[in-house]
């Protein structure tokens, strides 16, 4: 992963080369089914597309993956039924990733419609035994205009509660797939990286960096890949409501220009599962000596972070660790966070040094299989600044990386 930090060997947590899919369903299915138990849950109803992806392992090409969408796919998990109702309004990824029973396979429900949501309320009576408590992870306009009929028996509770802890830790499989995912990723942003020049647009970066991670078997685009010239000084940046530094901008026709600092950030998926990619390049150019000590700044933030990262560290002490590296100042975008969680989405659950606040960070725990993409942020007006990502798996020894890629031109 780096040159300055050492990741902490683990007989303890194996990661397959190959995910074991069949394994990896069996896995998740029974955490995903101990939550629903631990919040006294009998049916969970699931639009999130992400949520979708980790109840049933059903998987498709999207142009963002995370986002709500006219046809989108829906689960039903019932606590009594060894396998997820899934509905889709394709059968491309159904089939060959989640292994269904054909009985548990339906067509489309459209719930952005009134329409579709009388007929889901049918489907959702003959599904769902009468007193059954139900869980719902999201709500469309049309569900909330259909009221009370939806869910006859009484207001559902928030599936957030079930699915999330849920997703905490994730299995070996999982973890093999989220840096087959990284991998993939950086075979991709190498040729990217290659073609960095004066006079390339920012979109024509995109371009090739989603053709070449769809030939090495990416499965959807998580979101519009990020190649943001920082400016000089913040001032001079767009104006933001909390006064720091705007990110991300959408890429544009913007023609590169020598000496531009670029903050990338690109995501996709392989069978579900998220990779996280973010590093800064300088177009056409080296580092000045002012840019080089900022990345070395950078270099001994993570590695302040990484010595206490372990089973049983708790949030706060990855941020404390941070913040004392950067001499009391918090090394993060205030909108953003320190670190955060990936899988079947690319940032989700623990986030660390967020306005959850405080106590927060007191209370959340590390255990062994939880991942977490680490991003802290060093920022001198007149630079351009430097921030990276990392991704790691949590093990009782303390960690080991999901992500190798170097930090030219700044150094390996």
């Amino acid at each position: 992963m780096t040159a300055f930090a050492t990741p902490q060997t683990s007989s303890s947590f194996v990661i397959p080369e190959v995910p074991d899919r069949a394994r990896m369903r069996r896995e998740t299915d029974a955490r995903l089914r101990a939550a629903m138990a631990a919040q006294g849950v009998d049916a969970l109803v699931l639009l999130n597309n992400s949520n979708v992806v980790y109840a049933t392992g059903a998987n498709w090409p999207l142009g963002d993956a995370g986002l709500a969408h006219v046809e989108r796919p829906v689960a039903v998990v019932l606590a009594g039924d060894p396998h997820p109702h899934l509905f889709l309004p394709f059968r491309e990824g159904a089939a060959a990733e989640s292994e269904l029973p054909a009985d548990h396979l339906h067509g489309p429900v459209y719930l952005e419609f009134d329409e579709g949501v009388r007929g889901f309320t049918r489907i959702l009576a003959d599904l769902i035994p009468s007193g059954s408590t139900v869980a719902v992870d999201e709500y469309t306009g049309a569900m909330l205009r259909a009221g009370a009929t939806v869910f006859p028996a009484g207001p559902p509770t928030d599936a957030a509660a079930v699915i999330g802890p849920a997703k905490l830790v994730k299995t070996p499989d999982e973890v093999s797939c989220i840096r087959t995912a990284a991998r993939i990723t950086e075979q991709a942003i190498v040729d990217v990286q290659a073609a960095l020049a004066p006079g390339r647009r920012q979109i024509d970066l995109s371009a090739g960096f989603v053709r070449r991670a769809f030939e090495l078997g990416a499965t959807a685009n998580m979101l519009d890949a990020i190649w943001q010239v920082m400016p000089a000084t913040k001032a001079e940046g767009v104006w933001t409501t909390h006064g720091d530094l705007a990110l991300p901008l959408l890429s544009t026709e913007r023609e590169l220009a020598a000496g531009d600092v670029l903050w990338t950030d690109v995501s996709i998926t392989y069978g579900g599962y998220c990779s996280d990619f973010g590093r800064t390049w300088i177009v056409g150019a080296d580092p000045t000596p002012a840019q080089q000590r900022q990345f070395t700044r950078w270099r001994e933030l993570l590695t302040a972070v990484l010595d206490v990262t372990r089973a049983g560290a708790t949030a706060a002490d990855l941020a404390r660790a941070a913040t004392e590296a950067n001499d009391g100042a918090e090394p993060w975008l205030p909108h953003f966070y320190l670190g955060h969680g990936i899988g079947v989405s690319a940032a989700e659950m623990p986030m660390i040094g967020t306005d959850l606040g405080a106590a927060y960070d007191e209370n959340f725990v590390f255990e062994p299989g939880m991942v977490l993409v680490l991003e802290p942020v060093v920022w001198e007006d007149g630079t351009g600044g430097y921030r990276s990502e990392e991704i790691i798996v949590i093990t009782e020894e303390g960690w080991l990386p999901l992500t190798d890629y170097p930090y030219d031109p700044y150094g390996n």
